[in-house]
């Protein structure tokens, strides 16, 4: 059994106290007050409440450290070396609609790099965490990505381009292509989770365009820690602060990229043509 650090602990501290606030106003969703803040992106009074808690937990805690937040954007703490990346709503879309698939995210980073990560499913009271160099855990029990070699025994979790978002013809193709390889794409809604999934080994791996350093900071770091792989698409080597993320074991993760990668390129090819 793993013993917690002193900073997961205060990691887990803040996102079972926001969670309690957000697992009532799950129970009541349909009359939460929702405004619009873009297209087809919405933000709740529940995700505005647990960013507010999330911040005033971590700043008591560690009140030097700085933030980067998904509703509330940078700021900059005494400590520049540290900072907070928050996600206090993971699957905000989910959450509106009942759909009892969100998650918590936090993660802390420290000169660029990514040290400890937490991600809290409040619903099944899992809290996924990780630390650099002490390996990732569910609760109290050790998380290994799957050990699955072959692609079309795998299950592979994406996330898709909703509206107002660019990429739908691109990640139509790379789609069409993985399901073609596969035994099956799962579409849950929640990087955070879909993260913390492929490090539990439930998925074999997960791709997904177009994310935020807030919805995949934490989740990255517990797939690697849990002994997979992770890049961006195109092979890139700074997923954290890139523009797309691929991960799965080292078996799949070549397997995976070669696949998008050349639906990418088919589907150039077809354009020029």
């Amino acid at each position: 059994m793993a013993s917690r650090s002193a900073i997961i602990n205060v990691m887990a501290r803040a996102a079972e106290k926001a969670a309690r606030g957000l697992v009532r106003d799950f129970g009541e969703v349909e009359h939460l007050q929702v405004s619009r803040k873009g297209p087809a992106d919405f933000v709740s009074t529940a995700d505005t409440r647990a960013e507010q808690t999330l911040r005033a937990e971590l700043q008591k805690a560690r009140p030097d450290f700085g933030f980067l937040m998904e509703e509330t954007g940078e700021s900059v703490g005494k400590d520049a070396s540290h900072r907070w990346i928050v996600d206090p709503l993971d699957g905000t879309t989910n959450f509106l609609h009942g759909l009892p698939f969100w998650a918590i995210s936090i993660a802390l980073e420290r000169e660029g790099e990514i040290v400890a990560g937490v991600v809290y499913e409040p619903l099944r009271d899992e809290l996924f965490w990780a630390e650099k160099g002490a390996g990732a855990w569910n609760n109290h029990q050790r998380l290994r990505v799957s050990g699955r070699r072959k692609l079309d025994e795998a299950v592979i979790a994406t996330g898709l381009p909703f509206k107002g978002k660019g990429g739908h013809p691109e990640h139509a193709a790379q789609l069409q292509a993985m399901m073609a390889e596969t035994a099956g794409i799962r579409r849950f809604g929640s990087a955070a989770l879909d993260l913390a999934y492929v490090a539990a080994g439930r998925f074999d791996g997960y791709w997904e365009s177009h994310v935020q350093r807030w919805d995949v900071a934490a989740g990255i770091l517990m797939v690697t820690e849990a002994g997979g792989f992770v890049t961006e698409i195109g092979g890139g080597r700074n997923p954290h602060g890139g523009d797309s993320v691929l991960a799965a074991n080292s078996h799949l993760h070549l397997m995976i990229a070669k696949v998008l990668r050349a639906s990418t390129a088919n589907r150039k090819t077809q354009a020029e043509g």
